[in-house]
């Protein structure tokens, strides 16, 4: 899953990865630009190309290294407390778009 991105060409060159986050004035760039986008990763062709060494990863190993990397998990931290604010606050929001809603529906006799 990517995120933070500057600007629509850093989305295009992710072409076929499969979640991503996307601030709103760039999906609509996108969805504004008719170009046609080639697929940049495909897991079939990865799998099968030989130049791309195999990573085997234990979990123990996983941890290690990321503990030895003080940006990536100061930035990991960071980066899982503010997206659960802002679910905290896009659930508020549509809490209160539900409600006006709910509220300005005339009621049935």
């Amino acid at each position: 899953m990517g995120a933070s991105f500057r600007n629509s060409g850093e989305i295009i060159n992710l072409a076929g990865c499969d979640r991503l986050t996307i601030a709103p004035k760039l999906l609509e760039e996108l969805n504004n630009n008719f170009d046609e986008v080639e697929l940049k990763l495909d897991a079939k062709k990865a799998k099968k190309d030989d130049s791309i060494a195999k990573v085997n990863v234990t979990e123990k190993l996983f941890r290690w290294e990321m503990n030895q990397d003080a940006m990536a998990t100061d930035k990991l931290s960071d980066g899982i407390r503010k997206f659960s604010q802002d679910l905290d606050s896009l659930e508020k929001i549509i809490k209160e778009k539900l409600t006006d809603f709910i509220k300005s529906k005339p009621k049935k006799k």
